[in-house]
């Protein structure tokens, strides 16, 4: 008698998992999660107290989870969580890692090693940032982030038009800024104390999860601490999986994540490529009827003309061929847009040509 083919691991969806996080992502499927958020201990090696001018102690990194005997230590320990995190990324995820100069450099030589493909380092700019109190460097005012594929051919999440959205419409920038997280979104535990003493800004992970995943995508934070990365996932209509060894930091993140409510879908609809939108031939416009064979088009500054021919290309002086070919024939170009390159006369007045192209694509993606 044959032997039951034993159960495939289930995903733990919208869920805080507890212990060491090598051990909890290896309980995972393979290939399993679309994207990782990883802010890993530091390793900063604070070395005593640290105290403001007035003599008041800071409330520095000094957990032990953020302690490691030497920089070799470190690099284990980093070699275990990115192999780890490297088996439960799908084939076309991506992870970003967070750090400070005491680790991200040791960090991004490790993702390379193990294969990742870097996309990005991304500065994120504290508007701010703690003062040097001692007077002996610079102030510390940023932070590094690593943007990386699982591998160099993975076709990763990237939604452009979304992030220069955000941006007022301009291509958005490798260098983010963004306050730390102070007053109400400082989250204090039963003491009043800090809960963490490096809780990250939720404008921080909303901006990197509207860029790099979609609804519905499942998001791993293997050091979950507070659950920043599980709040806005919930909102913005991503499942998280967090991993957290420390108890207080678990339950501060259950009960934060409890009172977040998702965003209805019609609000998660983000700006798309038009490089992403079915397409279109000029041809259909003709054979459709929007526009007739013999109809004049010119192009928007009015300088030219060309007549449309019954298998959808154009007719100009001594020119014939597609939308495209015609306008860049005109332009002296080596390429031309015809969509917006090419207008007709409606009532009087001038129309581009790619507007009834979008009412095609309309019907097309949302059929009567």
């Amino acid at each position: 008698m044959a032997k039951p083919t034993p159960e495939a691991p289930v995903l733990p969806l919208d869920t805080i998992m507890s212990g060491d996080c090598v051990a909890a992502m290896n309980s995972l499927p393979e290939n399993s999660v679309d994207l990782i958020f990883a802010d890993p201990p530091y390793n900063l090696q604070l070395r005593g107290d640290l105290h403001r001018p007035d003599n008041s102690r800071v409330d520095a990194v000094d957990d032990h989870w953020d302690q490691f005997e030497s920089l070799k230590a470190y690099d284990a320990f980093t070699r275990g969580w990115l192999k780890a995190a490297r088996r439960v990324l799908k084939p076309d995820g991506a992870i970003w890692v967070i750090g400070s100069y005491h680790n991200i450099y040791r960090v991004g030589a490790t993702l390379q090693d193990q294969g990742f493909w870097i996309l990005n380092d991304v500065v994120w700019r504290k508007t701010n940032p703690m003062p040097n109190f001692r007077g002996k460097r610079l102030t510390n005012a940023h932070e590094t982030m690593i943007w990386a594929s699982k591998s160099e051919g993975s076709k990763y999440t990237f939604n452009y038009e979304a992030m220069k959205a955000l941006n007022e419409g301009v291509q958005m920038r490798s260098d983010w800024t963004f306050p730390i997280c102070t007053g109400h979104e400082r989250l204090k535990n039963a003491r009043g104390e800090k809960a963490h003493p490096t809780q990250k800004p939720e404008s921080l992970l909303h901006r990197l999860l509207i860029g790099s995943t979609n609804p519905g995508d499942v998001v791993l934070d293997p050091f979950f601490g507070t659950g920043t990365t599980g709040a806005v996932a919930t909102m913005l209509g991503r499942h998280f999986i967090g991993i957290e060894r420390e108890e207080e930091y678990r339950q501060i993140a259950a009960e934060r994540i409890a009172r977040v409510r998702s965003l209805p879908p019609a609000a998660l609809e983000v700006s798309t490529s038009r490089r992403t939108e079915p397409r279109v031939p000029f041809g259909q416009l003709v054979e459709r009827g929007m526009l007739r064979p013999g109809e004049e088009l010119q192009s928007g500054n009015g300088r030219h003309r060309a007549k449309i021919r019954a298998d959808g290309t154009l007719a100009g002086e001594n020119i014939k061929g597609s939308i495209h070919q015609v306008g860049a024939a005109y332009e002296g170009a080596p390429s031309c847009n015809g969509w917006t390159y090419w207008h007709f006369k409606r009532e009087g007045k001038s129309v581009s040509i790619d507007i009834l192209r979008q009412q095609i694509r309309d019907e097309m993606i949302k059929p009567d």
